[in-house]
């Protein structure tokens, strides 16, 4: 394909979708990007300064408007808590939603179909009406499409991030792989062996945390679990952690573990968590190592709240860890056991990571910046709602071939 694509950009945020187009390598050029949110929109301006960015609600754009941009493509990541498990679960109900509706009415009466669509959602979304009117919409105006669930583990990275995605293709046009009516877990293989075909997940883990998960008792050998999960979850991040096909966290860090230098530490000592979070999160914690092969989906709350949101990182790598919680199990009650359970935690050195590390796990390239005045919560925020930069950079590539 050489004639470079427009593409329209829905639901823009950061730049996700952007910067997936540009590591696909597809000849293209953004139109417009669209998105309400002030904050993403002051972040996709200062690293897309050359794209149109119309900071307006998607139903408030006519279909005349939309006809002029003339485009070849959309991408799109909808608002997912409609859909998300531990929400409401509106779907159509959910004011969130009427954008996306919108734009399926608005799809058949544009003059010419876009070529290409490209949807992500939460894990959840496959089973909404929302979806229900998204693949009759397809239907509807002749397109060839494929739904995916797939993670980010199935490119190598160490991150749990399952998210649904759609992949259409106008008619007269057909995808170089086989299509399927279902679901499929992990990139599609092409047809002809003569295209590189991305490795299939060896797993789909689980996305973000949902369910608060039961406490599991000593094994009879006496190894004490670190945190409040059940023996299968235990299980399952120890094959995780075993899987040479995913990389170590630590390729993925920008300040290291065990960081030697004042203006290093300092650094990291912003990112230590508090006594208070210490001490009443301790169990609850997902932690991790830089040696380790996993964590958990990074969720707009990091940093802020700790269950649930995202993996923590034990920065001091000679501290072992179930020795530390071993002996937090057993100290006696007293005056002394919360300052006591406080020092042991602190050998630890538990951080969050940084939000440079999370667009990292996320991949993003090192050229996004945040313009001054974005806090650090505000770039968490920003980030949780985000999608994985080379997930839908393979996507696309798949798509257009």
């Amino acid at each position: 394909m050489t004639a470079e694509l427009r593409v329209l950009e829905l639901y823009s945020g950061i730049g996700g979708m952007h910067y997936a187009l540009k590591e696909s390598g597809v000849a293209a050029q953004v139109v417009a990007a669209i998105d309400v949110n002030t904050t993403a929109n002051e972040i996709y301006r200062h690293n897309f300064p050359d794209t149109p960015l119309w900071p307006k609600t998607i139903e408030g754009i006519s279909l005349e408007e939309f006809n002029k941009l003339s485009f070849d493509m959309i991408l799109m990541s909808p608002p997912c808590q409609p859909f998300t498990r531990i929400g409401l679960q509106g779907d159509t109900s959910d004011p969130r939603t009427k954008s996306f509706l919108y734009i399926l009415d608005l799809l058949p009466r544009l003059a010419t179909l876009p070529r290409f669509i490209l949807l992500e959602n939460v894990k959840g979304f496959e089973t909404s009406s929302a979806r229900e009117s998204l693949v009759n919409t397809l239907k509807d105006c002749s397109y060839t499409f494929q739904e995916i669930l797939v993670s980010p583990t199935s490119l190598g990275i160490p991150n749990s991030r399952l998210r649904y995605f759609l992949i259409a293709k106008a008619p007269p046009g057909s995808f170089s792989f086989e299509t399927s009516s279902e679901i499929v877990e992990g990139f599609p293989l092409f047809k002809s062996s003569s295209h590189p075909a991305p490795a299939p997940p060896t797993s789909c883990p689980s996305t973000c945390p949902n369910e608060r998960q039961e406490a599991v008792p000593a094994d009879p050998e006496g190894v004490v679990l670190y945190k409040l999960e059940t023996t299968r979850d235990a299980d399952r991040k120890s094959n995780q952690n075993a899987d040479l096909s995913v990389r170590q966290i630590q390729e993925f860090l920008e300040l290291g573990s065990d960081p030697g230098g004042e203006e290093v530490e300092q650094e990291v000592s912003h990112y230590l968590l508090p006594p208070k979070t210490l001490l009443r999160y301790a169990l609850l914690m997902d932690i991790v190592t830089p040696t380790c092969r996993r964590s958990v989906c990074f969720t707009k709350g990091y940093g802020h709240y700790v269950e649930g949101t995202g993996s923590v990182l034990q920065s001091c790598v000679e501290a072992e860890m179930h020795s530390v919680f071993r002996g937090l199990a057993e100290l006696s009650p007293g005056e002394q056991e919360q300052e006591e359970k406080l020092r042991r935690l602190r050998t630890l050195r538990l951080r969050y990571f940084t939000p440079r590390e999370i667009a990292n796990l996320m991949g993003f390239p090192s050229s996004l910046a945040f313009p001054e005045g974005i806090s650090t919560k505000q770039r968490y925020r920003v980030l949780g709602n985000s999608l994985n930069v080379r997930v839908v950079a393979t996507l696309i590539q798949l798509m257009v071939s």
